[in-house]
């Protein structure tokens, strides 16, 4: 079932929106204060109660076969490499069954671009962690994923998502945007999808009725112009389909990872923070902006929550690729729920189509002892 387009500022006074010229000057010139009390005033408008949401999900990867070597992976392994892997749908299902008994209650699996992996094994695991744990929200496989499983059918990416979706999926996670340029791809992932092709999955996934994520990875090989032109061509598709149901951004990590060795260094993390600002204002059709304490660091996080974002990502049981380039991050609920009141907002944890699945006390009053 296709969704109705999202149309920008619906839920308020229309204005003007932005252009590549004034968000290229927001994002490169605008003092951080006054970027800030921008997007967190839009971000208000929009989420007058103050609330900001966090998922408890577990990220397990399938396989960490992939023969498409993106430059900025450190998780991939060649078929035949000593530590390659596939898991059996048992195996994956086991994993997630734990999660779920720690309290998680959704699951995104991806895995690499595997030249042994067809459709039937992709709806194997599908099946296994539903019959594991019904209660689990699965939210599976990246746009890239889904034309590489075309290719291996030799059939459309449409074939492969109406297979999914007839198996029940309503969500996909929407990795793989990584910057939506042709320049930076050719040079990060030029063996994988293409911007064209990235956004015509996400198109035709919106479609059929799914709701997607869009996510963005800079920091690495990019210009300022080239990450307002990714937001901008989000917006558009989102005036076309509807269908993304947040941006989540986060930056490279060079870790051990080919690009890494031509990386000066990690991007200042209040590159992070002028990203997810940008993102609020631009992004006028996006209900959601992900802030998060696990891409970055706690005080970015933070910070992002002061500047636009109603998101604070997941309390991660599982996650596997940024560990693999060195990126490990580890927290509780308790550290999270007062992470989120210390920036001034309540805490609740929600499911993935955004729905609050429990509250929890907001913050104590300025001067409480």
């Amino acid at each position: 079932m296709a969704r109705t387009p999202t149309t920008h500022k619906s839920d308020g006074p229309q204005t003007a929106r932005l252009d590549h010229k004034a968000a290229l000057e927001l994002l490169t010139q605008a003092p951080m204060g006054e970027l800030m009390a921008m997007a967190h005033n839009e971000r208000l408008r929009r989420f007058p109660d103050g609330r900001v949401t966090f998922v408890f999900d577990t990220n397990p990867n399938y396989t960490n076969v992939c023969v498409t070597r993106c430059r900025f992976c450190a998780f991939c392994r060649m078929p035949g490499d000593a530590d390659a892997y596939t898991l059996t749908p048992a195996e994956v299902a086991a994993k997630v069954k734990r999660a779920g008994d720690l309290g998680a209650t959704t699951v995104l699996i991806q895995g690499g671009h595997n030249p042994r992996m067809h459709l039937a094994d992709w709806l194997a695991y599908i099946r296994a962690i539903r019959d594991a744990c019904p209660q689990i929200h699965i939210h599976p496989f990246s746009p890239a994923e889904y034309l590489f499983m075309a290719r291996q059918e030799k059939t459309d990416v449409e074939t492969i998502l109406a297979a999914v979706y007839n198996e029940g999926i309503r969500t996909i996670p929407g990795g793989g945007a990584e910057i939506l340029s042709e320049r930076v791809r050719r040079a990060i992932a030029p063996h994988k999808a293409d911007t064209r092709q990235w956004l015509a999955v996400c198109e035709a996934a919106h479609r059929i009725g799914f709701r997607t994520t869009a996510t963005m990875m800079y920091g690495h090989v990019e210009t300022d112009l080239e990450i307002v032109d990714h937001l901008m061509l989000l917006r558009d598709l989102q005036d076309r389909t509807g269908g993304f149901a947040s941006f989540i951004p986060w930056s490279f990590k060079p870790g051990d990872t080919d690009l890494g060795h031509e990386i000066p260094g990690a991007v200042h993390p209040a590159k992070y923070v002028r990203i997810i600002a940008l993102a609020r204002l631009v992004l006028d059709n996006f209900d959601h902006i992900q802030s998060s304490w696990f891409s970055e660091n706690v005080a970015a996080g933070q910070l992002g929550l002061l500047a636009g974002a109603d998101d604070f990502g997941g309390l991660l049981v599982e996650e596997n690729v940024l560990q693999q380039a060195g990126h490990e991050r580890a927290t509780t609920l308790e550290n999270v729920l007062t992470i989120i009141r210390r920036a001034g907002f309540t805490p609740a944890q929600r499911d993935s189509h955004y729905q609050v699945l429990r509250a929890f006390d907001p913050p104590a009053p300025v001067g409480w002892r």
